[in-house]
């Protein structure tokens, strides 16, 4: 979906998101791409497999140069999270272990919370081909898993980034169900208005033999009615769709309107 406006306030807070020797740069571009959609700025790489910086990571994180740019690259895990107060490490596989297991939703309003609260949090995310070992779970201080397909529990680390990020974004949200943007606002059609739109219809049709055979007239009424009372229709649907048949009326396919001889 098209969406990037730069007119309008950039949001960057949130959790650092830290991914431990990434592998192709694209991944990484994708995961700015996806911080970005949601708020989050700050990223962290330890020891990713073909350097940094990486054009190939800028081309695919469309436009989230902010993201990018501020990226810091670390020599070890330790490094990287030793400034934060609290982090999560993501995985798809049951670890031994006796650390809190909690799933996206609830992890992103405990970040949230921590947050609010001043402290520094990060999300770790493993490598592409095989996650996180032992060890580096073991520096976190929970596991937050995703409900997949057991089957198939493996997901591309933009997507898993993705998927936190869209968590944490709506965590702020007072009221999960808005939206940023509402449909226009429409008036009620009164049944007068239906009628008329009726009425307009079919003396259209009939002008151009439309209910054949003449028997079957009064069948052809009631099924088109039935299409146009499934539900409440606006004013607006209404002046639309007379407009359409007033052109119909008034213009032929030999003489459209703007065609030589129109009045239009």
């Amino acid at each position: 979906m098209a969406g990037t406006n730069s007119e309008l306030p950039l949001i960057a807070e949130g959790p650092v998101i830290i991914l431990v020797n990434p592998q192709l740069g694209e991944n990484i571009g994708m995961v700015a791409r996806a911080m970005a959609n949601f708020g989050l700025a700050e990223l962290r790489l330890v020891d990713p497999r073909d350097g940094w910086p990486s054009d190939t990571a800028r081309a695919a994180a469309s436009k989230a140069d902010h993201v990018i740019d501020g990226a810091s690259v670390h020599d070890s895990l330790a490094d990287a999270i030793a400034d934060l107060n609290f982090v999560y490490a993501t995985t798809a596989r049951s670890r031994d272990g006796f650390k809190p297991v909690r799933g996206p939703s609830v992890a992103a309003r405990t970040l949230r919370t921590r947050y609010r609260g001043g402290e520094r949090t990060g999300i770790l995310f493993g490598r592409e081909r095989w996650g996180l070992n032992n060890e580096e779970v073991g520096m976190a201080d929970e596991i937050v898993t995703f409900p997949v397909n057991p089957a198939f529990a493996s997901l591309n680390i933009a997507q898993a980034v993705l998927l936190m990020s869209y968590e944490w974004m709506k965590s702020g949200m007072e009221d999960e169900s808005q939206t940023p943007f509402q449909a226009v606002e429409q008036t009620p059609a009164t049944k007068q208005d239906l009628f008329g739109f009726f009425g307009h219809l079919e003396e259209a049709l009939d002008a151009r033999g439309y209910f054949r055979p003449a028997d079957k007239k009064p069948r052809m009424i009631d099924n088109l009615r039935s299409v146009f009372t499934r539900r409440a229709m606006s004013m607006q649907e209404i002046h639309l769709l007379r407009g359409v048949i007033s052109s119909l009326d008034r213009y032929s396919r030999k003489n459209p309107r703007g065609g030589e001889g129109s009045d239009g």
